[in-house]
């Protein structure tokens, strides 16, 4: 494909299965027109006052009324403070550490919570399962690396909440920086197929205590017979980062990290490093997410994409990352050098999926679950 980006917001041909109209403006864009902002509409500031009140009445005889997971980053840091400040909500935190939490991070949430008296729960994975899994999916040459960390996430926090009766969790998910991300750039971490299939192939101890949600836990178990509902509070806001960022630094003293989830020392690492192995910059996307919702000018967006790590920060994280993670520079190598591989090569619950959309999804919309309208 001839390389191109759009001309309304910075998305380009490193997407496979981006497309433009006469006017050089991508898909993306006209699915967020389309799609996006009739969602986003119904999301307003009354439907969050209702969601609340009704989740107070009914959670008035239980210790707490919602769950939050806390990374420490900016979206996650601004729900409790929002939710708490505004709501005076019973608030259980949980933090999950996979072992790549910045000090940065830490003492975020350690602000937060301490100032709000929120009480905070940590799950720690048992980091050689942790390890032994990350090795393999960057083994395995599947783009997405930060499956292994993403799926501990979630399976942790919803099997902490089932474990203490609470059924709303709330999510720091946002479409002021999250509306675009291509689909040709990752696959599902709630893959437990794919990620049992690669550790299998690629692993080297067996996964005791590690984490696992399948398809039918995580789309039937939990909305249906749990009564799970995840809501986005920042989706009934006029959430705008920079104005976040600047509310809690001074509320807390909070501090930035740099581009969004840098607060996990991986997942740095995964975006400003290992990704560009597949010319993918996940800069671009959420750039593009805030271009459209006023949040950033395009002026600005391809000002920054200009900005690139040094070769000596670069060198300092990856000599972090294998000293981490037990590998050695020609191990490295061997890694980035290796083909790249789809999904598709591996074991995955795609065809699932497809069932899902084709009869589930018609009776109970995405909503149903991620309550964002």
């Amino acid at each position: 494909m001839k390389y191109q980006v759009c001309s309304r917001c910075v998305m380009d041909t490193s997407d496979s299965l981006i497309y433009f109209d006469e006017k050089g403006i991508c898909n993306h864009c006209h699915r967020y027109d389309d799609f996006v902002i009739p969602q986003w509409q119904n999301c307003t500031k009354e439907k969050l006052d209702s969601k609340i009140q009704q989740i107070k009445e009914e959670c008035k005889n239980k210790a707490y009324d919602v769950i939050i997971g806390l990374s420490g980053g900016v979206d996650s840091s601004y729900v409790l403070h929002y939710m708490k400040t505004n709501y005076e909500l019973r608030i259980l935190a949980v933090h999950i550490d996979a072992g790549w939490n910045t000090q940065i991070a830490n003492e975020n949430i350690k602000k937060l919570v301490n100032k709000l008296q929120i009480p905070l729960h940590t799950i720690t994975i048992d980091w050689n399962e942790m390890r032994d899994l990350q090795v393999a999916f960057l083994k395995s040459g599947v783009a997405n690396c930060d499956t292994p960390q993403d799926h501990a996430f979630f399976a942790s926090l919803y099997g902490y909440a089932v474990e203490n009766n609470i059924r709303h969790v709330l999510s720091g998910f946002n479409l002021a920086t999250e509306s675009i991300f291509p689909t040709s750039w990752v696959h599902s971490s709630i893959d437990s197929m794919q990620l049992k299939d690669i550790h299998k192939k690629f692993g080297e101890i067996p996964l005791k205590t590690y984490p696992i949600v399948g398809f039918l836990k995580y789309w039937f178990y939990y909305p249906f017979i749990k009564k799970f509902r995840i809501i986005s509070p920042l989706n009934y806001i006029n959430y705008n980062k920079k104005g976040a960022i600047s509310i809690l630094n001074a509320s807390y003293n909070w501090q930035n990290y740099g581009e969004k989830h840098e607060e996990s020392l991986w997942t740095k690492f995964f975006q400003s490093y290992y990704l560009m192995k597949f010319g993918y910059d996940v800069r671009k996307p959420y750039y593009s997410s805030m271009i459209l919702s006023g949040g950033m000018s395009r002026e600005e967006a391809l000002k920054q994409l200009l900005v690139a790590p040094t070769e000596e920060s670069l060198q300092q994280d990856l000599n972090n990352i294998l000293d981490k993670l037990q590998l050695t520079p020609a191990q490295w190598q061997t890694i980035m050098e290796s083909p790249k591989r789809d999904y598709t090569e591996y074991a995955n619950n795609h065809q699932l999926y497809l069932l899902k959309q084709k009869y589930f999804d018609v009776y109970f919309p995405f909503s149903y679950f991620w309550e964002t309208n």
